[in-house]
């Protein structure tokens, strides 16, 4: 397990049919990405979602395709220009 870690900046939330939020942080450069759900209680309850997240190496994904890295790396760079990473969001 790797004790480094990267800022992964939220760049996709979608709202499914069970009452569940997908959130998906990404690296800056749109190459690796986490995805995780939590309920609609858990986002009003839980921990706050904020812009930006350190995320452990090991813990990140590579995105499989060209155009999703791209995209996700635009995202970042849009959320990154609105929002400090821990601003709320």
């Amino acid at each position: 397990m790797s004790d480094s870690t990267v800022q992964c900046w939220l760049v996709e939330r979608e709202i499914g049919d069970r009452d569940f939020v997908t959130l998906v942080y990404a690296t800056p450069d749109g190459s690796r990405y986490q995805q995780h759900e939590r309920s609609s209680t858990a986002l009003r309850t839980g921990p706050t979602v904020t812009a930006a997240t350190e995320i452990p190496e090991d813990e990140l994904e590579p995105v499989p395709d060209d155009e999703t890295r791209k995209r996700y790396a635009e995202e970042v760079d849009r959320t990154a220009e609105r929002y400090d990473p821990d601003d709320p969001i």
